[in-house]
């Protein structure tokens, strides 16, 4: 599967539009277009919208990201970004509040737990997870004990309803992955916890929190008769799956691969359209905008 071309007949002029490799991605795309007030947009940000870095905390949406939402959203029933991250960093670092057409963005934070409302401003969660206190506290020990300190590029992320341990600024990335996740997988197993593998992260946290559980309630919430969701890591298979259930339920789907040079075999096999990382998301997102029936 490849970056699929626009169709001869686009307009000259026009952004091009990919061709889904699927019969539900077709459909999911031409029902999208023709009836975008039914629609919902769901993004991941890391990866999807914002470029993949080494520190995590200098992750920034492409600089056309929100232009292109702002083109895009007023034809919408809604977009909503669901992510890993802290609700208020991802809509700091996604440059999402205030921006006029984008009124009524959503951002859903830490797999749904948390939620940002552009109409409020605010942020609404639950209370953090005990057992993620417990893992926050062990983390710095056993790092130490596996010979991962912080003085060799491994760090701890702290996310509130989550905590993560990165390496990919360690001297072998992959070699402190592995060596970590099944120290990681039992100490989560403990608290109660779940490991959720990504790119050279290893992310702790509690379960029933996903971007698949997220998605399909945000789609149930707003009876959408369409969504579009456009993610690049593992992270990102249940909201994958979420669309495939939606499907059998009578809502149109489509699955867009935002793909990198660390691509995720098994999510660029499922999708629909694989375009080249943030830059083929955004322009993406703004052909849809030129294409959606007003």
């Amino acid at each position: 599967m490849g970056i699929h071309s626009a169709d001869s007949n686009e307009p000259s002029g026009s952004l091009p539009l990919p061709t889904p490799v699927t019969q539900a991605g077709r459909d999911g795309l031409e029902a999208l277009l023709a009836r975008p007030g039914r629609a919902v947009i769901a993004l991941d940000f890391d990866g999807t919208l914002a470029p993949i870095v080494a520190d995590p905390e200098a992750a920034r949406a492409h600089p056309d990201a929100v232009p292109a939402l702002v083109a895009l959203a007023p034809k919408v029933a809604a977009v909503v970004v669901i992510t890993g991250r802290p609700a208020e960093v991802a809509v700091r670092y996604g440059g999402f509040a205030g921006v006029p057409g984008l009124e009524h963005l959503v951002v859903l934070g830490h797999y749904g737990a948390e939620r940002w409302d552009a109409v409020s401003g605010k942020v609404t969660a639950p209370p953090p997870d005990p057992g993620v206190e417990a893992v926050r506290a062990e983390l710095p020990g056993l790092l130490e004990r596996l010979g991962l300190s912080g003085d060799d590029g491994t760090w701890i992320e702290e996310k509130g309803h989550a905590v993560a341990v990165h390496t990919r600024r360690a001297a072998d990335p992959q070699a402190a992955f592995d060596t970590l996740r099944a120290p990681l997988t039992d100490l989560a197993s403990r608290h109660g916890l779940l490991l959720e593998p990504g790119r050279m992260v290893l992310e702790l946290r509690p379960p029933g929190m996903d971007k698949g559980m997220a998605l399909l309630d945000y789609v149930h919430e707003t009876s959408a008769e369409s969504v579009l969701y456009a993610g690049d890591d593992l992270g990102d298979l249940p909201a994958f799956s979420a669309v495939t259930r939606l499907r059998t339920e009578g809502t149109f789907g489509v699955l867009v691969c935002s793909s990198g040079p660390e691509d995720v075999p098994s999510l660029r096999e499922r999708a629909d359209v694989v375009v080249p990382g943030p830059q083929g998301v955004v322009r993406l997102l703004a052909a849809m905008a030129e294409a959606a029936v007003a």
